[in-house]
């Protein structure tokens, strides 16, 4: 487990399940549908989400917690 945003109590957070060998985020959903409009237009995916994909908001301040949850992964040698 990698720890929450220091500013929040519960969200956003990222964590690595070792288990099914995924890191996984937790995020604010986008508050409009023209915001994920918007990003399917101009993603490197060059299309819409599927349906089982979804669009989450990660602030900026997370990037400390991201890189330290892909550490945890290498550290375990996962793949």
């Amino acid at each position: 487990m990698v720890p929450l945003s220091p500013s929040s109590d519960h969200c956003p957070t990222v964590w690595v399940d070792s288990e099914a060998q995924e890191v996984l985020f937790q995020g604010w959903k986008p508050s409009s549908a023209t915001t994920t409009a918007e990003c399917e237009a101009t993603s490197p995916a060059n299309g819409p989400m599927p349906a089982s994909e979804a669009l989450v908001r990660i602030p900026a301040r997370m990037v400390p917690l991201i890189r330290e949850a892909c550490d945890a992964v290498e550290r375990a040698g996962l793949q």
